[in-house]
């Protein structure tokens, strides 16, 4: 068990304006047969944390990827799930997602209730997070499944609202989501703006595909970055995404 307080760690860094890179891998797309190679990849670049996750996840499966992936990397791994069925207690963390985009009870509270019975008695660290989807120009898997629509980013003051009510509820993170696949990451000017107004760490992900969309992501102020998708279709990539030494 990684016994690394992991908020503590996102806090100390933001303290440093110290920028913070997450891989999010996805229990179901992912090939186990191939994660060595995958994992060598991402010990090759400045990676902080792994996330492990999807809107979706056939049941073991995000289980079985987490026991793989901490044979094989001392990076802390977080879950980012879709549904109460992906957590395991063999990870060293949880994003305890509401999703606040959104109005379906169902993402808000009851999946959360749901977790319960699993998270009591695990040791797993959680870190409750106001999880925020906006529109990054594609249907999503998150819209299609949680039955909510993203939120226009021609109302940037109601999606800074919808984030400082979920700071004011005590969530420790927020998290602004494209989308997995997402045509257009998260504009600059919305992390921006939450990052002036809120007193919580700014995650940022979804459709960063390129060295430019990722320092543009932290010159504008978010605190960590995912990137899934573009891992994903493609490992290598990292090494291109981060090919500039003074992003960290």
């Amino acid at each position: 068990m990684h016994n690394v307080n992991i908020y503590d760690q996102i806090l100390k860094a933001r303290s440093e304006n110290r920028k913070l890179l997450a891989i999010l891998l996805d229990p179901d797309k992912q090939d186990l047969n191939k994660l060595e190679e995958c994992v060598k990849n991402i010990h090759g670049q400045q990676v902080d944390l792994l996330l492990v996750g999807g809107s979706t996840v056939a049941n073991g499966h995000t289980q079985r990827l987490v026991r793989k992936i901490k044979g094989l990397s001392s990076l802390p791994v977080v879950l980012f799930p879709g549904d109460h069925g992906q957590i395991t207690s063999e990870a060293d963390g949880l994003l305890f997602l509401s999703l606040l985009s959104g109005r379906n009870p169902e993402y808000l509270i009851d999946q959360q209730v749901k977790a319960v019975p699993k998270l009591q008695n695990s040791e797993l660290e959680i870190i409750p997070t106001a999880y925020i989807l906006v529109d990054g120009g594609v249907r999503t898997s998150v819209q299609q499944v949680s039955h909510t629509e993203p939120m226009s980013l021609g109302d940037e003051q109601k999606i800074l609202h919808t984030a400082l009510a979920g700071m004011y509820m005590g969530n420790k993170l927020v998290y602004l989501e494209a989308g997995s696949g997402a045509k257009n990451p998260v504009p600059g000017s919305l992390i921006s703006l939450l990052k002036s107004k809120l007193d919580i760490p700014v995650i940022a992900g979804g459709g960063i595909r390129s060295h430019e969309q990722l320092a543009g992501a932290f010159e504008s102020g978010a605190d960590m970055v995912v990137i899934g998708t573009a891992f994903e279709q493609d490992p290598e990539i990292l090494r291109q995404i981060l090919n500039d030494e003074h992003i960290h």
